[in-house]
């Protein structure tokens, strides 16, 4: 890995953009910032907008940091941009990001090599909304959206999907994913150098660990080490680096898991998704998750710029 030298290390922070995850990711983008410069760097952020292009070339940085998420962000496009105007980059490439950001075909992929997925079926919203898809309990979702956007659990005849068209953003011929409702606990693996970090147990103060859930604080607690079996633990671990690999990802991942241990269960685990550009903001999973294994918030974005590259 290279070491550059933050008195002479010139980085974009890519921040903002237009994505339904604005917000989010301008938070990570000024926490990034701030432990960046104490770690010595010169930083320069960037609100990106579609003039991107040009945006980068008056800059000439030496890094981009891809504080960025949701679409153009954590998809592929972004990252096809900075390898071609050849500037080193943060987190995983195009092929990776565009992969694990649609959620059918990130678990195509991962049930490769054996971690286990939830069955699942894509239609149009129009058809989720006009009939139940699975037997209920099940979620739905968008193919390709992040930080629990647009997440329904429809049970009981709750369809409340026709919010997805009326507020949030959405149309009738948006795809989205129809999967079966795993109960149980939430658990989180972050994924660093093709290192599993420890496994922390989300448990939302708001009954479901959605967006508000996610960012707002106060809204989820976080426990590290997950209170879980062994075994449990290192097979979360085990699967969350063999998807980070397996879409060969780079930098930093967290993936995501149901533990269904309600009585009468086997204490099934199921893969969810992988997220290639997690949240860096005050109340986020990776951050924790190094200082457990003994990195510091700007060590962590330290090696992070270290890790940056091209043809990721």
């Amino acid at each position: 890995m290279q070491q550059r030298d933050p008195e002479f290390t010139h980085v974009a922070m890519l921040m903002g953009g237009w994505s339904n995850e604005r917000e989010v990711s301008l938070s990570s983008g000024k926490a990034c910032t701030k432990g960046l410069e104490g770690a010595g760097f010169k930083v320069t952020q960037i609100d990106v907008q579609p003039n991107i292009i040009d945006q980068l070339r008056d800059l000439e940085p030496d890094v981009a940091f891809n504080a960025l998420h949701g679409k153009w962000g954590e998809d592929g496009y972004i990252q096809a941009i900075l390898e071609t105007l050849k500037i080193p980059y943060t987190h995983s490439g195009m092929l990776a990001s565009a992969l694990a950001m649609d959620k059918h075909l990130c678990k195509s992929a991962v049930a490769r090599v054996r971690v286990p997925v939830v069955e699942h079926q894509v239609v149009p919203l129009g058809d989720a909304i006009d009939h139940d898809v699975l037997p209920q309990p099940y979620v739905v979702k968008p193919v390709a959206d992040g930080s629990s956007v647009g997440v329904h659990i429809i049970d009981k005849g709750n369809n409340s999907l026709v919010s997805m068209i009326n507020s949030e953003g959405f149309d009738a011929e948006s795809k989205v994913m129809v999967e079966r409702y795993v109960p149980g606990r939430e658990l989180t693996c972050a994924v660093m150098g093709n290192v599993a970090l420890g496994v922390t147990e989300v448990v939302s103060t708001e009954g479901f660990y959605d967006y508000a859930a996610k960012y707002q604080p106060g809204g989820s607690e976080h426990i590290l080490p997950a209170d879980v079996p062994r075994m449990v633990y290192h097979r979360v671990q085990k699967y969350a680096l063999a998807a980070h690999m397996e879409l060969g990802c780079k930098g930093v991942t967290r993936s995501d898991f149901r533990y269904n241990d309600t009585e009468g269960t086997d204490g099934e685990l199921i893969f969810m998704e992988i997220n290639t550009q997690p949240g860096m903001t005050a109340t986020s999973l990776v951050p924790e998750m190094a200082a457990h294994a003994g990195h510091d918030f700007p060590e962590l974005l330290t090696w992070m710029i270290n890790d940056a590259g091209l043809d990721r």
